[in-house]
């Protein structure tokens, strides 16, 4: 059993209380690793040491140019520790190790490297006035920064939260989630031996309400809050953040759509179709869960989307062949069980798919489901693909839209006038254009609706985590 610890001050330590908790390895069932259960106390000690960081320590007063060079070694860290992370996440909630060495940790420290290049070369506006005057702004770091991570991309989200804020000279309080807490403390070791100064970045564990999240959220000296996850949770916690009046940046739940033209190049639009579905075994935020095909190709679409969902290997996740492993634990398991027992009473039928020993969903492809039903409506975050014809392209878009989600849209054709109009017209806050998850941190990520408030990368991150100030000067003296 390892053991792994709050990171507070520069220092891992334990909780006051000595209590803890076990991370359960999905596929074995086996704990593999400890970890202190944080509360008001640790999470008290964690923004104290964030606030004097910040108050009094060097990392606000550096300038961009050393933050730089000290993120961009933590970058390198983060890659020459890709084994010890990417076995972390895989370990801690059964994403494939593949994925989690493939995809999330390069992606976390390309994140890293981002925003520390963003911060130190982003220009300021300079104002020229009529009236002898000049104004120009600056963004000063907003102060303590808490942030609440999922346990999906736990890695790779984590550093989607604190790079911007550290780049921007803030401090930081991470609170990673209790189903896949192991690669923040790692994180925070590395960022240690990059030579962040201490109380920079601090990570408390511990669970949301009564513990380590409720303390954080609800904390009067933090001056921001990033979180992303479940919408449910989001609303409590703008509700916390409320109190405060701290600003807050909460990228929730998705209901992901798929739209497949009869234009579209299939081989093109399956691929990605069963990558945005079944990555992670479904559990991401932005899966194109509910697919839309056009009818005059719909029987020919499904057949060959069952045809490459059955081809892909299901099994342990630390063997580099798996593509779908286990989901994250028992609990979430049985919530995606009762969605995938409910299809058929919901009027829809399995064109492939099962329940396997163990917690595996094998990818699960249904028909004939009605627009009302849950599965259709509802943030399942599993291997459960819906597919529904449409007619015309309006209709597509009246229903695509017809959700309380807004996160993000796929759409696939090869006429560049309806894949611009149509893009134009759906109520999301990212739409992808024959591909998936394509990303370009400059540009801004978010969602609408129950999807989210705010949003982040590039300058929007900017505009979050400082706090914009304008100076006006006098350059000719009124007579």
């Amino acid at each position: 059993m390892e053991t792994f610890g709050h990171v507070i001050d520069g220092r891992e330590e334990q909780s006051e209380s000595a209590e803890s908790f076990t991370s359960i390895d999905p596929y074995t069932g086996e704990p593999w690793a400890q970890f202190p259960v944080g509360g008001a106390t640790e999470v008290d000690r964690a923004v104290a040491a964030a606030r004097r960081a910040f108050a009094e320590g060097p990392w606000p007063r550096m300038t961009r140019a050393e933050r730089k060079r000290i993120i961009h070694r933590f970058a390198d860290l983060i890659e020459a520790h890709a084994e010890e992370l990417a076995l972390a996440d895989t370990r801690d909630m059964g994403k494939p190790v593949t994925q989690s060495k493939g995809n999330d940790v390069p992606r976390t420290a390309d994140n890293f490297r981002f925003f520390a290049d963003h911060a130190a070369i982003t220009p300021a506006e300079t104002l020229p006035m009529d009236s002898g005057h000049h104004a120009y702004t600056r963004y000063e770091p907003a102060g303590v920064v808490a942030a609440v991570a999922p346990w999906n991309f736990p890695m790779m989200l984590e550093s989607w939260k604190v790079a911007p804020a550290l780049a921007w000279g803030n401090t930081v309080v991470l609170k990673p989630a209790e189903d896949s807490p192991a690669s923040a403390t790692i994180l925070a070791r590395l960022a240690i031996e990059a030579g962040l100064p201490p109380g920079v970045f601090n990570v408390v564990h511990g669970f949301g309400p009564d513990s380590a999240g409720e303390a954080l959220t609800r904390h009067p000296d933090v001056d921001r809050i990033t979180f992303t996850g479940e919408s449910t949770t989001g609303r409590v916690i703008a509700a916390a953040a409320a109190a405060n009046l701290t600003p807050v940046s909460l990228e929730l739940g998705g209901k992901g759509a798929n739209v497949v033209f009869d234009d579209a190049d299939i081989d093109n639009a399956v691929a990605w179709s069963i990558r945005a579905v079944f990555t992670n075994a479904g559990q991401v935020c932005l899966a194109g869960s509910r697919l839309y095909v056009h009818q005059s190709i719909h029987d020919e679409f499904v057949a060959r989307l069952v045809a490459a969902a059955e081809a892909m290997v299901v099994g342990d996740p630390k063997e580099p062949v798996t593509q779908i492993g286990p989901l994250s634990s028992k609990t979430h398991y049985d919530k995606v069980r009762s969605y995938f027992d409910s299809i058929e009473e919901a009027g829809g039928k399995i064109v492939t798919g099962s329940l396997d020993d163990g917690l595996i969903v094998r990818p699960t492809v249904v028909i004939g489901l009605p627009a009302d039903a849950p599965h259709q409506r509802e943030e399942i975050f599993g291997p459960i693909l819906t597919v529904t014809p449409f007619d015309t392209e309006a209709d597509v878009i009246r229903t695509v839209n017809d959700s309380p989600y807004g996160l993000n849209a796929m759409l696939f054709s090869e006429n560049l006038s309806r894949a611009h109009r149509v893009a134009a017209q759906l109520n999301v806050g990212t739409v992808w254009v024959n591909c998936f998850f394509i990303r370009d941190l400059r540009a801004p990520f978010g969602g609408v609706g129950d999807s989210g408030v705010g949003r982040e990368g590039g300058s929007f991150s900017r505009e979050f985590f400082t706090e914009p100030k304008a100076v006006v000067m006098q350059i000719d003296q009124a007579p």
